[in-house]
């Protein structure tokens, strides 16, 4: 029962060897401090290697049996290591009066010594150890006091050491403590660490050839290396210890020793061991699913990625793509244009054209359609005479349109009329065969003011239409459409002075007239018959020569002879229309004077127009844009003569023929005319076809259409 009590408290020595070391670590001196002195005079490694030898003493007292090697070997090497490490180099022990091996007698009795070291340790420690003393004995046998356990110095992280294994039982023999010896086959003589006088038993003798067995309570421990001891290791910073756990380990223990710097150099220092294990962070779901089916996932990869994220995004850009496709179908479609490719002007070869003109006066000319071929004078409004009914035919005939060869409406002559018609007897124009009652057709009644020139007649419509004063007004607004800016009307007649114009404005409504053929079927007339079956004579002797058309003279004393004219010109297969007025001739005769210098002046005109080939039949002139890439060229369906004069240039312009294109359409499909001129009256017109068929955009068009 001894011997296993001694047992028990070696290994709990053992057991609490790595507690010991870490509180005593943190209280043992640095290697520069190990010389230092306790207040006493003896030095600490000295009071702790007594207490050591004292704590063995206590262990192998009388109660311990004679078996209980173990805690001989480790009081032994305990002692021998405490007296090694308070050498100095060269010192042999016995050197210094009064030294006594570590294994001699002791003053102090085992039983002082143990009271002392419990004395000493937190009350907790007692409990602790009472109550393993009280399960090591069950018959009541208090074990020894427990083992002093050697306090042992790390060693540097750079430096290698060996590791050591430690058992129990065995005797350490690298550095025997001084005057150690081998014990006695009678096991009389006193070992090393042993105290004096102390009982030994027969069990205890050991021969070298008869090792003792190893017990179930002697099996040894083994301290392995927690990571290889060749690595540095890094320093740690020690955790917090209690205030009374770091008393504990200042405080000596009696009969203990300290290692020397050799022992403490020798053992490796230990990670310190975590004591709480730390909540691991949530897995992936993929994880947690790979954990139920025992499958692993997969590794992570740049293939997969893309591979996951094309799994994702693939239905939502198929959705989108859809409803584009859908919204693009459903869209209408542009309108098609029509563009001119073709250049837009074409200019005639030679030198500007000059008319022969009249030393007096002012006069214009113009192509009708093409441009203004010539002029003369200020352009300054000067009294016209009977010139100004040329503008109440034009306003007659746009308020009452009159067709070709056809009489119009029936105007009934009034008293008004009959009585201005006897106003010829003082040297005014008129027609004096009407009688209050008469009727008179529309077509006699622009006879009579164009041709005899007839005033009474004038004012006569001017009141049909409305009244002579709203006529007037009627008569201002027209010019001013046809950008007349030189031009007042007065009287329906022209017989005031104060109707005034321009040769340059009368021209522009010239250019109008000759567009009105029921009224140039007139006008062209030599002479004209009435009703009664009486002829009048034209004034105008232009007519019927040199394909002159009319249009109006107009003389008094106060204008001079005036005429607006027009004559026609085959060229090219086409008419020209030439249109020109002479105002403020005075030489008497004055209207023969101003019928001759324009007759002059229309002859050299018609010389002066040429046609030109712009463009031959088929010719692209032009395109159909359906507004969403697609182009259908368009031709003309034949040649284009442009009529002008040398150094005359025209416009070529491309118009719809009104109305929508159509989106499908077969080739040779008119679409359009081809304008050569200023657009007004006698420019040439020629249509335009398709070249291709024109189809509706495809699928595809519709599809990736932007605009």
């Amino acid at each position: 029962m001894a011997t296993e009590a001694a047992i028990a408290a070696a290994e709990a020595v053992n057991a609490d060897t790595n507690a010991t070391d870490e509180a005593t670590s943190d209280a043992t001196v640095d290697a520069d401090a190990d010389e230092a002195v306790d207040a006493d005079g003896t030095s600490g490694t000295d009071v702790r290697a007594d207490e050591a030898a004292t704590q063995a003493d206590a262990v192998t007292g009388p109660e311990a049996d004679t078996g209980s090697v173990t805690a001989e070997a480790v009081s032994d090497d305990a002692a021998g290591r405490t007296e090694g490490s308070q050498r100095e180099p060269g010192d042999e022990p016995g050197d210094e009066p009064g030294d006594e091996p570590l294994g001699g007698p002791r003053d102090e009795p085992a039983d002082a010594t143990a009271d002392a070291t419990t004395d000493k340790a937190p009350r907790e420690d007692r409990d602790e150890a009472e109550d393993r003393d009280e399960s090591a004995d069950p018959h009541g046998e208090r074990p020894a006091p427990d083992q002093a356990t050697a306090v042992f110095r790390a060693l540097p992280p750079h430096v290698d050491q060996p590791t050591t294994t430690l058992k129990l039982g065995d005797r350490d023999t690298r550095n025997p403590a001084p005057g150690a010896g081998t014990d006695s086959p009678a096991g009389g003589g006193a070992g090393p660490g042993r105290a004096p006088g102390a009982p030994t038993d027969a069990a205890t003798s050991r021969t070298p050839a008869s090792p003792p067995v190893e017990r179930e309570q002697e099996r040894t421990s083994k301290f392995v290396a927690l990571k290889p001891l060749d690595e540095p290791s890094t320093p740690r910073r020690p955790a917090p210890k209690p205030s009374w756990a770091a008393d504990a380990a200042a405080a000596p223990v009696p009969g203990a020793r300290t290692a020397g710097p050799a022992e403490t150099s020798a053992l490796p220092t230990a990670s310190p061991e975590r004591t709480t294990q730390q909540p691991l962070p949530p897995r992936p779901p993929l994880d947690l699913l790979a954990e139920l089916t025992n499958t692993p996932p997969p590794r992570e990869t740049p293939l997969r990625t893309a591979a996951r994220r094309v799994k994702i995004w693939t239905p939502l850009v198929l959705l989108l793509v859809i409803v584009f496709a859908v919204a693009q179908f459903l869209r209408p479609l542009p309108e098609p244009s029509l563009v001119l490719t073709a250049k837009s002007t074409y200019a005639f070869q030679g030198e500007d054209i000059a008319l022969p003109w009249p030393e007096e006066g002012q006069g214009w000319m113009d192509v009708n359609g093409v441009g203004t071929m010539d002029e003369f004078g200020e352009q300054k409004p000067v009294p016209i005479g009977s010139v100004a009914k040329a503008m109440t035919a034009y306003v007659i005939l746009k308020e009452h349109p009159l067709k070709p060869g056809a009489d119009g409406a029936s105007i009934p002559v009034d008293a008004k009329a009959e009585q201005e018609g006897g106003l010829d007897a003082e040297g005014e124009s008129t027609l004096n065969t009407l009688k209050e009652g008469d009727k008179i057709s529309q077509k006699d009644a622009i006879a009579a003011i164009m041709i005899p020139s007839a005033n009474n007649i004038a004012r006569l419509l001017a009141r049909w239409d409305s009244s002579e004063k709203e006529f007037v007004e009627k008569m201002n607004q027209a010019a001013k459409d046809l950008g007349m800016k030189n031009t007042t009307y007065t009287d329906p007649s022209g017989l005031k002075e104060t109707t005034v114009s321009s040769a340059e404005d009368q021209v522009k409504l010239g250019n109008a007239l000759v567009r009105m053929k029921a009224l140039t079927d007139i006008t062209r007339l030599p002479v004209w018959t009435d009703q009664t079956g009486k002829e009048w004579h034209n004034y105008n002797r232009l007519v019927p020569y040199d394909n002159a058309i009319g249009i109006k003279t107009g003389s008094t004393t106060k204008a001079g002879g005036n005429l607006l004219f027009a004559a026609t010109k085959e060229v090219g297969g086409e008419t020209a229309i030439v249109v020109g007025a002479v105002l403020g001739q005075h030489k008497p005769p004055i209207i023969d004077t101003v019928n001759a210098v324009s007759k002059t002046a229309v002859i050299a005109a018609q010389d002066a127009v040429k046609a030109s080939t712009v463009l031959k039949k088929g010719a692209v002139v032009g395109h159909v844009d359906d507004g969403l890439g697609v182009r259908t060229p368009v031709v003309v369906t034949k040649d284009v003569s442009a009529v002008g004069f040398a150094g005359h240039t025209v416009k070529l312009e491309l118009t719809g023929d009104g109305g929508e294109l159509a989106h499908q359409a077969a080739a040779g499909t008119r679409v359009g005319t081809l304008t050569v001129g200023d657009g007004k009256g006698g420019a040439i017109e020629v249509p335009v076809a398709l070249q291709d068929a024109k189809s509706e955009p495809g699928l595809g068009t519709k599809l990736t259409r932007v605009g």
